[in-house]
This record gives C-alpha cells, structure tokens and sequence, in this order.
C-alpha cells in the first residue's frame, strides 16, 4: 500500500492564483525573496514572508532541486527572546 503525505489539493495550487497561502504559494514567496536576499532566517521568514513553516517549505524547495543550505545560529524574536535559529542561504537554482 502506498503512503502518500499531506492533502492533494494543497500539493499543488490548482486555482491559478497565487493569493492564498498554500505549500506551493509559500515555496514561491520564499524563491523570490531569495532572489532580494540570498539568506533567510526562520523568524524573518515568519515574520515578513508569512511562512510559519519555513524549515518545511525548505525541505521542499531542496527536493525539487534547489541547494540551499543551513546554518545554525541565534535570532532574537519580537518577544525579546532568544532562540537558535536556522539561517537558510540560497545557493543555486534547480536545473
């Protein structure tokens, strides 16, 4: 029996539109603002892209091809506190 993840109508945005905040609509948010800044942390990403999920949506992105890479450091959230925090650097586009 095959296991498939998540729901089929958020694999892929079927609307024509990109003004919802689905998987495919946040993959593309966040390829696009890679190309304003090579380098994303989690909690701008949460903050001003509105991907709540950006470890997710870079999991993705990378098995499509894309290389990004990870590095691991500390962010202060809006609260003031501080975390450890991935920074995502976009490398290379996919073929």
């Amino acid at each position: 029996m095959e296991n498939k993840k998540g729901h089929p109508q958020t694999a892929q945005n079927t609307h024509g539109d990109h003004n919802d905040n689905s998987a495919h609509t946040q993959r593309l948010v966040m390829l696009a603002a890679f190309k304003v800044k090579p380098s994303i942390t989690t909690i701008e990403a949460r903050r001003d892209l509105d991907i709540l999920m950006p470890a997710a949506r870079v999991f993705e992105l990378r098995a499509m091809g894309y290389d990004i890479a990870t590095i691991w450091t500390h962010g202060i959230t809006e609260r003031g506190r501080k975390h450890r925090i991935a920074r995502y650097v976009f490398r290379q586009s996919a073929s």
